[in-house]
């Protein structure tokens, strides 16, 4: 369970920090088609998918409220060894995805997945500096349904491999204005300000419903995806996971980069890959490559 827990706390971090995939962490973990299957078969196995998921669930929420913070403490202090910590936690994890089409041969849709899911994740980096204006939060009803709509796209996004979510947030212009208001919630929270806490779920309820409705519906298209093309699907993840490190570089940039920093960053990778290692373990997004169908 701790395990999981900590699995919880590095998505959250990944998905509240722009460049970085928490869908990616997921399949760097070995638990994304676990927690898919978990999203997708809640209602009907409630009591399986509800242990699975209740401690990623309650870390995530950890590494969102807790660390998030200090994640952007070190981002402003040390932003190149911050961006290698978590290129180490993806490098670290690689043997366990690669395990899943190991012994299979490689065929022309293989390539072309690889290739599109590579070339989208490092557009997406290279076009991730132009984001739209920060939107302001305002209580009504069509602030209301927009928030929702936001929430939607999101989640979707977020639970995409080598997309990321907070930084679609960015372009759509919400990011800056959400992650204030999560803080902004947590002291009136802790002040007990009750109108400040109303003001608060005016805007947290639609934004969380729509990620709810964004969830769900996403993880049913991709575990469909998973069923009918397994080598597909994974050939894809393997392109975007070996882009994710450029693309964090690209998004991160060199300015300021000394030798210090790149003897710290080595330093800061390896640790990283030792904790994809660790937290990969023996849980693999297939229980066995062997079953994946050849027909793919």
């Amino acid at each position: 369970m701790l395990k999981q827990i900590l699995s919880g706390v590095v998505i959250g971090v990944a998905n509240i920090i722009p460049g970085v995939s928490g869908g990616t962490m997921m399949v760097a973990m070995g638990i994304y088609d676990k927690l898919i299957s978990a999203i997708t078969g809640l209602f009907k196995d409630f009591k399986k998918s509800f242990k699975f998921l209740l401690p990623i669930g309650i870390g995530m929420v950890l590494g969102i409220v807790i660390l998030s913070k200090v994640i952007s403490m070190m981002f402003d202090v040390i932003p190149f060894q911050t961006n290698c910590l978590f290129i180490g936690l993806i490098i670290g994890s690689f043997p366990f995805i690669v395990k899943n089409v190991k012994g299979h041969s490689i065929k022309i849709q293989h390539i072309i997945a690889f290739a599109l899911f590579f070339v989208l994740v490092l557009g997406s980096a290279l076009l991730g500096e132009k984001s739209g204006a920060d939107a302001t939060l305002v209580g009504g009803i069509v602030p209301m349904i927009k928030l929702f709509a936001v929430g939607v796209i999101a989640s979707a996004t977020m639970i995409i491999p080598g997309v990321s979510g907070s930084m679609v947030l960015m372009i759509l212009g919400y990011y800056d204005s959400i992650v204030s208001n999560v803080s902004i919630f947590i002291e009136n929270l802790l002040a007990f300000n009750v109108e400040g806490l109303i003001e608060g779920l005016m805007i947290f309820i639609p934004f969380g419903l729509g990620v709810v409705v964004g969830i769900f519906a996403i993880a049913k298209i991709v575990e469909i995806i998973f069923q009918k093309f397994p080598l597909v699907a994974y050939w894809a993840i393997i392109g975007l996971i070996i882009a994710s490190p450029f693309a964090i570089l690209i998004s991160a940039g060199f300015k300021g980069v000394k030798i210090v920093s790149i003897l710290t960053g080595v330093v800061a990778l390896a640790i990283g890959a030792f904790m994809g290692n660790k937290l990969g373990g023996d849980e693999t997004p297939q229980e066995d490559a062997e079953n994946v169908a050849e027909t793919v």
